[in-house]
């Protein structure tokens, strides 16, 4: 890739903003290939040179990838004038670099979402055309049955006109309240809800686990973010 300029290549990887990168070279904190730099405006090919910020190694990212485990009440969106949206919970630094949620998650579902400002992968996973799988857990109000599946499993046209793909339903238990592991090879509108409704077990929480080879951290509180690694980045890519 071409060359850029420092204070941007090294804001670009979320942990300080370009004002900070300014003072810490002032404060003769940022060397590359061992000179330390008097300006942040000087131009450096990232992949090319080997940084170090306060005697820390600077791994560059290309593009940003962050996983965000989505509490309820929280917008998929990068702005919305109805309210909170899930870049309120990224700190400055982020918000700065264009992310934007790779797929929604309804303002009161839970759990995996990705937020990235790398366009051409994020698109590719939710093409139609590659059936990359979304897995969630539900709980819903009504006994989940065999006929629940069957009905999941063939491809279901809801009386609201949605046509949806054959789905899987595992039924994890079943009472008056039940929980269930469901996957889809598609995302569209509220899906998971309007095939549960259409069965007569409408959701009462739902929350996305996994999106194709990639689950979500369980060490990851609800309302917290991190970095995907590098082997989870290249897992993604391997998917389309």
């Amino acid at each position: 890739m071409g060359k850029e300029r420092l204070d941007k290549i090294i804001a670009s990887m979320g942990k300080w903003s370009r004002r900070e990168v300014k003072e810490l070279v002032s404060r003769r904190l940022v060397r590359v290939d061992g000179t330390v730099i008097s300006s942040a405006e000087e131009k450096f090919d990232p992949e090319m040179v080997e940084i170090f910020v306060n005697g820390e190694a600077l791994c560059y990212r290309r593009y940003t990838w962050v996983m965000l485990n989505k509490p309820a009440g929280y917008l998929s969106a990068t702005e919305d004038g109805r309210g909170k949206t899930v870049l309120d919970l990224l700190p400055q630094e982020l918000q700065r670099q264009e992310l934007f949620p790779v797929g929604r998650l309804d303002k009161d579902t839970e759990g995996l979402l990705l937020l990235t400002n790398e366009g051409k992968l994020a698109h590719a996973l939710l093409s139609p055309k590659r059936h990359v799988d979304k897995v969630y857990y539900a709980r819903t109000a009504g006994r989940l049955t065999e006929e629940d599946c069957r009905a999941f499993a063939g491809g279901m046209s809801l009386a609201d006109g949605l046509h949806c793909l054959p789905a899987k339903l595992e039924i994890l238990s079943a009472g008056e309240e039940s929980e269930a592991r469901v996957t889809l090879r598609e995302g569209k509108f509220h899906q998971v809800k309007r095939m549960l409704a259409e069965r007569g077990k409408p959701v009462v929480y739902l929350e996305r686990i996994q999106m194709g080879n990639l689950s979500l951290d369980g060490e990851l509180p609800r309302g917290k973010y991190r970095f995907l690694t590098e082997v989870e980045i290249t897992n993604l890519r391997a998917l389309v």
